[in-house]
């Protein structure tokens, strides 16, 4: 009797791929419809709300009360949405270079890599443009990708998703201590960092989404790139080689691009853990498991599971709010768990 592989039921088969197009592409629809819904919710809710005719207002230039409110918001909209996506697409691409169907850039210690570069430069370094947080969060996020997965190839059996999350783990804690014994000693940064730390949206400016944008750019034309790969490699190493896939450069270039993704969005929101663990596999059941029409999905279920959270956050302790960092571990950690139990990760 053959065994099954653990992540057998996340892999690609043949009726997923052949899924008909019409359905994926009513599911496209009603995603955009609600990208839009949250959207306008993020910037008509808050401290204080504002209305439909003062949106419109603001945005033609006719000037009143709520003007300054709408202004305010949307570059936090705009930041939310592409940190969103950015997260949930190198979630997705970490699963498929990992065969892992646990692996996120949270659990998977990456994101607290590329705080501890970050919380590191700022106090070493004198770091304080967005464009330095960016570059050294990217160097951080990627020097923790490899550890992780070399501690977790480590022994009998190689990358197993026990041996991933169990050192992804290790290493997100270890990252944290880290990061709060170098802000304990600085007052005045840890004042300024402990939210970020959490992981919002809230100190959202257009400057930040501009120096963000084109890093995130690459990424995800990085990973739309690679989704054929992506596909072959879910098939296994030695039927993708026998496909004609290079299977370790496309492993390569696939990582880089979602290291690029987790670097550029926790640089400018924190550590935001879950997003791209939950949003592929929501994805998966949509539209099946073919990466050329789940990364671009991806990106649009994680914009709007992030600014959705975001606008739950402000409104739940109103006149203060929840970063959205807390609200995304509630979703993720019962998330973790079914996925566990859903896809019988024997090891765990």
């Amino acid at each position: 009797m053959t065994t099954r592989s653990p992540v057998v039921d996340a892999l690609p088969d043949a009726a997923s791929l052949r899924r008909p197009v019409g359905r994926r592409l009513l599911w496209v629809l009603v995603l955009t419809g609600g990208l839009v819904v949250v959207s306008v919710a993020s910037v008509a809710f808050g401290t204080r709300d504002v209305s439909f005719d003062e949106i419109a207002s603001a945005f033609t230039g006719g000037g009143g009360v709520g003007e300054a409110a709408v202004i305010a918001r949307v570059p936090r909209t705009v930041l939310g949405l592409l940190v969103g996506a950015a997260l949930a697409m190198a979630g997705l691409t970490m699963q498929a270079v990992t065969r892992n169907p646990l692996a996120d850039p949270g659990i998977l210690g990456v994101s607290a890599g590329a705080s501890l570069a970050v919380v590191s430069g700022i106090a070493f370094f004198g770091l304080s443009s967005s464009t330095g947080y960016v570059g050294f969060a990217i160097v951080g996020a990627a020097a923790a990708a490899v550890f992780v997965y070399t501690v977790g190839s480590l022994g009998r059996g190689g990358a197993t998703p026990l041996k991933l999350a169990l050192a992804g783990a290790a290493t997100t804690a270890a990252f944290g201590s880290l990061s709060s014994a170098i802000l304990l000693p600085r007052v005045d940064l840890l004042e300024v960092f402990r939210f970020w730390q959490i992981g919002g949206i809230g100190g959202a400016t257009w400057e930040r989404v501009q120096v963000l944008l084109p890093v995130l750019a690459i990424g995800a034309l990085v990973c739309v790139l690679c989704s054929r790969g992506m596909n072959s490699l879910a098939l296994g190493d030695d039927v993708a080689t026998g496909l004609g896939e290079h299977v370790g450069r496309t492993r390569l270039v696939a990582s880089a691009g979602a290291v690029v993704l987790v670097g550029a969005a926790t640089a400018v929101a924190g550590p935001i853990a879950f997003v791209g663990l939950v949003v592929p596999h929501v994805c998966r059941m949509l539209i099946g498991t073919d990466h050329r029409w789940l990364v671009p999905f991806s990106a649009l279920g994680g914009a709007i599971l992030l600014v959705g959270a975001d606008v739950v956050g402000r409104l739940v302790a109103r006149p203060t709010e929840v970063e959205v960092g807390i609200l995304t571990a509630l979703i993720g950690a019962p998330f973790f768990i079914w996925i566990v139990r859903r896809q019988k990760v024997r090891e765990l």
